[in-house]
């Protein structure tokens, strides 16, 4: 028999598997390690291929390539960057929004507590911190 974890390459591939193989192959293909034709021939049985092994064969001439370096695989992690950053710079805004309100309670506790309306001083925080936040914005960085 063998090892429990070894199935002999008979497991059956996804659609994404499929395509990581297509896109290693195209990868051969774009550093001229396989001919057009081949590379039509070998794409055509990726995506017939319904076993492990089936694609494996398409690859085993070709060298190894780290994971990181298939373009889908690169592309779902840029998506994945761009979706961190973004939701950073929300949290950066509701910051801001939170301290502004903070800060303008503040200053109405004390204008309440003189009676008369004071000087209104958070407009120096929040202006320039809301300054800061569209500049992010306006150039580019903020996730983006």
């Amino acid at each position: 028999m063998g090892d429990p974890g070894d199935d002999g390459g008979l497991v059956r591939v996804s659609d994404a598997e499929r395509q990581e193989t297509a896109d290693r192959l195209k990868m051969a293909h774009d550093e001229g390690r396989l001919a057009l034709t081949e590379y039509d021939e070998r794409i055509r049985d990726a995506y017939a291929a319904r076993t492990r092994a089936e694609l494996d064969t398409l690859l085993a001439d070709l060298p190894a390539v780290r994971a990181t370096d298939v373009p889908a695989v690169r592309e779902r992690r840029a998506a994945e960057q761009r979706a961190e950053s973004r939701a950073e710079y929300l949290t950066q805004w509701r910051s801001w929004a939170g301290t502004s309100v903070m800060l303008i309670g503040i200053w109405g506790v004390i204008s309440l507590a003189t009676g008369s309306a004071a000087f209104f001083w958070p407009i120096f925080p929040i202006g320039i911190w809301g300054v800061v936040l569209l500049s992010q914005l306006i150039t580019g960085r903020n996730g983006d």
